[in-house]
């Protein structure tokens, strides 16, 4: 039991490491999200997609090449915590527009919970880029390797 509580103790003190966990949860996922878009193993998706954007066809190209990238590339980035901040933010469009545009019209609670999944996924990008970048990151080791002003405390870092 007294080990128990000292895991606790020690996860209280140390919620930056839950927030990378989640980090990198979401970038492995957006990750795999923009790998299954360029292999086009989701065709139906975006078959789906390109249909919905109506008959421009440049618009959809390139907001399927921005949501490919965005996912793939910013997935990646926010995994390993390069460029935190800006990796979630290029994410959050992609996610809006899944909320309010795409699965809008399936409801709460469809067999497919796309809704939901992609509202949470929206909270915890929004989450990661105010939050920024913890200890089990790039950024984050480079800031640990930063020079502090001088009477700044250490708990800033």
């Amino acid at each position: 039991m007294h080990k128990l509580r000292q895991w606790f103790d020690w996860a209280e003190a140390h919620p930056k490491v839950w927030l990378d966990l989640i980090r990198i949860f979401l970038g492995l996922a957006l990750f795999v999200r923009g790998l299954l878009l360029i292999t086009n193993a989701r065709t139906e998706f975006v078959s789906e997609l390109l249909a919905r954007t109506g008959p421009s066809w440049l618009l959809s190209a390139a907001l399927l090449h921005y949501v490919t990238l965005a996912h793939f590339v910013g997935g990646a980035m926010l995994a390993f915590g390069i460029l935190t901040r800006i990796a979630a933010a290029v994410q959050l469009p992609v996610l809006i527009g899944a909320v309010f545009l795409v699965h809008r019209g399936e409801g709460l609670m469809a067999a497919s919970q796309s809704l939901e999944l992609s509202a949470l996924v929206l909270v915890l990008l929004a989450v990661v880029t105010v939050a920024g970048p913890g200890p089990i990151s790039v950024d984050g080791e480079s800031r640990a390797h930063a020079h502090l002003p001088p009477g700044l405390p250490t708990e800033l870092h």
